[in-house]
């Protein structure tokens, strides 16, 4: 019998879906602000490798992580259109995989973009990413920074869904809680600074037409 959540915290699984390198990482959240690392690490395949067999091997390291940590809610980033077009089919396709994965399981799935990530690791939704490997690095006082960048971007998906959502799958009508160790709230719109960060990029991706639809479509295709 699993200890019960909130004494054990949640743990959150974060995929960083890609074909060639996916990242996977998971943290344990009690609430507020404090987040603790599980484990972090990457699934690989090979180029040379066929479609289906590249695809076999990140589901199974999926699954096998799943099993073995057995967390309560999956963050996965959500796809963005690239000028690669090979490249973000798939992102989608194993972004689809982990999705498919956590419903099995009954797990909650939320998918968080890439500006919403880093809006909410270091208050900029436009960070590099070395910056966001820093501050994961911070936030988890960890000895040195995650590598590749896949695996500090699985990490940061997951703080950012714990700080996000610190009470499970929060409905579309709730006020977004805090988006980090440094936002600080308005008492009059109940966002903070780095939430309205991303915001203001989710509004400037949707003007510019640069927002696709989640992975979900390309999933089996």
């Amino acid at each position: 019998m699993r200890v019960p959540a909130r004494e054990r915290g949640r743990t959150i699984l974060g995929v960083d879906p890609g074909l060639t390198r996916c990242g996977l990482g998971a943290v344990t959240s009690t609430g507020g602000r404090v987040v603790r690392i599980v484990d972090v690490g990457v699934a690989t395949s090979s180029p040379d490798t066929p479609l289906e067999l590249r695809l076999l091997r990140i589901s199974s390291e999926i699954e096998d992580w799943m099993d073995r940590l057995e967390p309560d809610a999956v963050a996965v980033e959500r796809v963005f259109a690239q000028s690669n077009v090979s490249t973000v089919t798939g992102t989608a396709q194993v972004a689809g995989l982990a999705m498919v994965a956590a419903a099995r399981r009954g797990i909650p799935v939320e998918l968080h973009t890439p500006s919403e990530v880093k809006a909410a690791i270091t208050g900029n939704g436009r960070a590099e990413k070395e910056q966001v490997t820093t501050m994961v690095t911070r936030i988890l006082g960890l000895d040195s920074p995650p590598r590749p960048a896949d695996a500090a971007d699985a990490l940061a998906l997951a703080i950012c869904h714990a700080w996000r959502s610190p009470v499970g799958r929060r409905p579309a009508s709730a006020p977004a809680p805090a988006a980090g160790p440094s936002a600080s709230t308005s008492s009059t719109t109940g966002v903070t600074a780095a939430q309205a960060l991303w915001l203001e990029a989710e509004r400037r991706s949707r003007r510019q037409g640069r927002r696709v639809a989640p992975a979900r479509g390309p999933v089996g295709r």
